[in-house]
């Protein structure tokens, strides 16, 4: 029986990546929480991209149930003061740690109801080549201590990853952001 995990997803490329590696390994259900990604309809771009993605693949997924502006403001309040950190600085470390935790919590909110209905958190941020997989990679197993629940470290990367998902993309035509997300990686 294969062990399951909750996988963070940022966006229908870099998790269509990841997901390829870890399907054979694990039952995956998607986590979309990102109120970092803006405009707003940035945002929802990404998010229906996955949404269709997933369900040409039959992907499971959870959608945060959040409110994009009340969000994207408590997500400027948690950053507030880095807006000038270069990528993979403070700044980018507080949005892994915001969003790694929002996956950590309703991983650990469903195996309350649901007993052993994951064996891990994790996500696929680290399959980006402008993300630093050591620093998801600390900041996910503090999580994980600190929430009671198991962190897939992993540099998804690696071993030819990212081209990997870059060619999925390209066989699903799917969209892909010439930036991060936030309004400060855009710049």
């Amino acid at each position: 029986m294969k062990q399951k995990i909750l996988l963070h997803a940022c966006c229908a490329p870099c998790t269509a990546g990841v997901y390829e590696q870890l399907k054979d390994d694990f039952d995956v259900m998607l986590f979309w929480y990102n109120p970092n990604i803006w405009p707003k309809a940035e945002h929802d771009r990404r998010l229906t991209e996955l949404l269709n993605f997933c369900d040409k693949l039959s992907i499971k997924i959870i959608v945060g149930d959040y409110f994009y502006d009340e969000e994207h403001t408590y997500w400027l309040k948690k950053v507030k003061g880095l807006e000038k950190e270069p990528e993979r600085g403070k700044r980018c470390q507080k949005c892994y740690q915001m969003r790694l935790e929002a996956t950590a919590v309703v991983a650990q909110q469903i195996n309350n109801h649901h007993p052993n209905s994951f064996d891990y958190f994790g996500a696929e941020l680290s399959i980006s080549p402008y993300k630093d997989a050591e620093k998801i990679n600390k900041i996910g197993e503090r999580v994980g201590k600190k929430i009671n629940i198991k962190f897939y470290s992993a540099d998804f990367k690696k071993h030819g990853g990212f081209q990997k998902s870059a060619e999925i993309s390209k066989k699903y035509s799917l969209y892909r952001q010439s930036f991060c997300g936030c309004e400060f990686s855009r710049q």
